[in-house]
């Protein structure tokens, strides 16, 4: 029981820790190709919380914060091992981000596509195999629909490979504190290591939330249109649920249903965590009670 307490302590600790930084204006300048953000983290990963054979059950997990203050207003297994499915493409999108804001590439840069990214099972747009697609077609395609195609585009397009760039996402992982997280590839598909916590995704949906405000569009968005195809976004809540502007779902039969949402209902703003759920429709109405019964 100590143990629980002082670990919950830690994690509020370094949430807050984040949203001070967040709110004294260390994020990036609004115009992503001229910001001086600093560089992805690549310092040597302390131990991971979770060791490779931990057995992760899925189990339902929930987490309300005040997405301003940080403060825990609900919990349910919070820091429990949980399957994260395609919440991970957060961190994808976070690091694809991270590199426009040091100029590495702005947003009408063409990504190429190779044919391991094109044979992606859904979810998935269907870019082919010899094609490019330019980073804000690439990053509204994952905000949108998660597509499974775009992120193994933009692993191997930022990192060379998919490897290379997971082993960037759990660095990353650590540098903004997720202790309890390990990421081994960019979909969130399928690999019993992918491994994480509500708590976690909460820090890492405002940690990019915050530091990219300029590409709140893209989880507000409720379609995405690419090579004459109109996809329709997976967050459900965008544009039926008062004040939900965000964020990300995620599914894979391991983890069960997924959403990270966040909302703003006058002023207040709010990050809801909720995974595990046994259907599409039941998590969104948890959600959904949450948010109603925390703003």
């Amino acid at each position: 029981m100590r143990a629980s307490v002082l670990l919950k302590k830690a994690s509020i600790f370094v949430l807050a820790g984040f949203l001070a930084a967040c709110q004294t204006g260390q994020g990036p300048a609004p115009t992503p190709v001229t910001s001086a953000a600093p560089a992805v983290q690549t310092a040597p990963l302390p131990a991971v919380a979770y060791a490779p054979e931990t057995a992760v059950e899925r189990g339902f997990s929930a987490l309300v914060l005040n997405a301003s203050t940080g403060e825990e207003l609900y919990a349910v297994d919070a820091d429990a091992a949980r399957y994260p499915a395609s919440l991970s493409k957060m961190m994808t999108l976070y690091l694809l981000f991270d590199a426009v804001s040091q100029g590495r590439y702005t947003l009408s840069t063409p990504l190429s596509v190779s044919a391991k990214a094109a044979s992606q099972p859904p979810a998935k747009i269907g870019i082919k195999a010899g094609s490019t697609i330019t980073v804000e077609q690439a990053a509204r395609a994952l905000a949108v629909k998660s597509a499974n195609d775009v992120a193994i585009a933009v692993a191997e397009n930022l990192a060379g490979s998919e490897a290379a760039f997971a082993r960037q996402m759990t660095s990353q992982a650590r540098a903004l504190g997720l202790s309890r997280t390990r990421f081994v590839n960019a979909t969130g598909l399928p690999d019993p290591a992918q491994v994480s916590s509500a708590r976690d995704m909460a820090v890492l949906g405002l940690a990019l939330k915050r530091r990219f405000p300029q590409y709140g569009s893209y989880y507000r968005a409720k379609s995405f249109d690419y090579n004459g195809r109109t996809f329709r976004a997976t967050n459900n809540l965008v544009g039926k649920v008062a004040g939900v502007d965000g964020l990300k779902t995620g599914y894979i039969r391991m983890s069960g249903y997924n959403l990270v949402a966040t909302a703003n209902r006058g002023g207040k703003r709010l990050i809801v965590v909720v995974m595990g759920g046994a259907s599409e429709a039941a998590r969104d109405k948890e959600v959904t009670r949450l948010i109603e019964a925390y703003s």
